[in-house]
């Protein structure tokens, strides 16, 4: 299944939480952080957003870095997604 967000939405893929902290210790799966880094899958295509011109900064297979709490988390085929705002995304991780 593809999906195809619309106007300034990006669709994420986030990267695994840390499984063990840098000393070897193993973090059970409720204590593990989110990452707050994603690849983004795909874009939608901008367009004008309560009044102002939106132009995607983004393309598909960026690495990415996004707020915390951002987005709307889904799962589809068993994979998970994120569905962010363009302004949700920090930077572009080179």
């Amino acid at each position: 299944m593809k999906i195809k967000p619309l106007y300034d939405r990006v669709v994420l893929s986030p990267d695994k939480a840390q499984e063990k902290t840098a000393s070897g210790i193993m973090l059970p799966e409720v204590a593990q952080e989110k990452s707050q880094m994603a690849k983004v899958v795909s874009i939608g295509e901008g367009g004008s957003i309560d009044g102002k011109e939106s132009k995607i900064q983004v393309k598909s297979g960026d690495k990415v870095l996004y707020t915390k709490f951002a987005g709307t988390e889904i799962k589809i085929d068993g994979k998970d997604y994120i569905i962010v705002r363009q302004t949700d995304i920090l930077a572009v991780i080179e």
